[in-house]
């Protein structure tokens, strides 16, 4: 009973002294918590990527050698779809964005109209090929980056007169048009590495004098021919050496 009493008797002295004991102990020291980086995405570098969409072209045909001066045969548009590539290589200035581009494309744009000059011929218009040199200026808000671009674009371009509503090919010309070029786009980082972005480009391919030979080799007419190109595309790129930030945000 004694030992009962002496082990109860300890626990309430303990248990009296530990508030004091603990007021002798130094206080725990404070420890500010590291801070929050946020890395802001680096477009600068060497990116090579793929596009695919839809074109459409805009022919105007002026016969200059039936009549001996210059007379409409109408005009109709060429539509249809493209895939292609780019590679090119951006600069960052702060939020600013610099860039210069290469891009080609296969093309599948046709369109037909019956001549008004001569109704047994119906004209068509094919694009199977274009391309563009383009510089770039854009502003980027962190892995959003919307730009300007223009400068030279070609195009593969064939002009047909078929023997109406039998589709035989009474003369033809395939020519390399060379133009300028404007568009704008945006895109989106979504990944290290990896952007995806939509593009609009209107090519002003002018006009120019076409020769027309028939099957035989012989010459068949002179038409002035218009064009512009409008093309709107889905691009993904993929940027070499990516994943390093421009600079880190406290």
């Amino acid at each position: 009973m004694k030992k009962v009493l002496l082990v109860t008797a300890s626990l309430v002295a303990l248990g009296a002294a530990a508030p004091a004991v603990a007021a002798d102990l130094a206080a725990r020291p404070y420890t500010k918590a590291p801070p929050v980086v946020a890395t802001i995405y680096d477009w600068s570098g060497f990116y090579i990527g793929v596009n695919g969409g839809w074109g459409s072209s805009r022919n105007e045909w002026t016969n200059t050698s039936v009549f001996g001066f210059g007379v409409g045969e109408g005009s109709h548009d060429a539509t249809g779809g493209t895939v292609g590539g780019q590679l090119g290589y951006r600069w960052q200035a702060g939020n600013w964005v610099f860039g210069v581009e290469g891009q080609g494309n296969w093309a599948d744009f046709s369109g037909t109209s019956i001549s008004l000059v001569d109704p047994t011929f119906t004209n068509r218009t094919k694009i199977d090929a274009f391309g563009l040199i383009t510089g770039q200026v854009g502003y980027a808000w962190n892995n959003v980056l919307l730009y300007v671009k223009g400068g030279a674009a070609v195009t593969n371009s064939k002009y047909e007169g078929l023997a109406t509503g039998f589709g035989i090919v009474n003369d033809r010309v395939e020519k390399t048009r060379w133009g300028g070029s404007v568009g704008a786009g945006v895109e989106v980082a979504f990944a290290p590495g990896w952007s995806a972005g939509v593009e609009y480009n209107h090519l002003f391919m002018d006009t120019e004098s076409y020769t027309f030979i028939t099957p035989v080799g012989g010459i068949s007419r002179i038409d002035d021919i218009q064009q512009d190109v409008d093309l709107v595309t889905v691009r993904v790129n993929y940027k070499f050496g990516a994943g390093a930030p421009l600079f880190a945000k406290y």
